[in-house]
């Protein structure tokens, strides 16, 4: 386990339980909360936000990796705007 993991492991479960708890808590069914030190519907909806918060970061993270380790496109040769306009050089 590299700190960077760690990092990323922080910070989904921070966003998962904020995405949980402020946007979807509220609006969810009495049947469907989490109540605390309760093994619920609502901590499986709340660990489902955090591993979906996590594949989105390590998409994103290989994403991130694929672009940087590409080279850059090369320039699009210019045409001769003369030809296609028409006139003459």
């Amino acid at each position: 386990m590299t700190p960077r993991r760690w990092i990323e492991y922080l910070v989904a479960i921070l966003i998962g339980n904020g995405i949980y708890f402020a946007v979807l808590h509220p609006t969810l069914p009495a049947a469907l909360r989490h109540e605390p030190y309760r093994v619920d519907a609502g901590l499986l909806i709340d660990f489902a936000c955090c591993v979906l918060v996590y594949a989105a970061i390590r998409l994103g993270a290989r994403h991130a990796r694929k672009e940087a380790a590409s080279p850059p496109a090369p320039p699009k040769r210019r045409e001769n705007t003369a030809k296609n306009s028409g006139q003459t050089p």
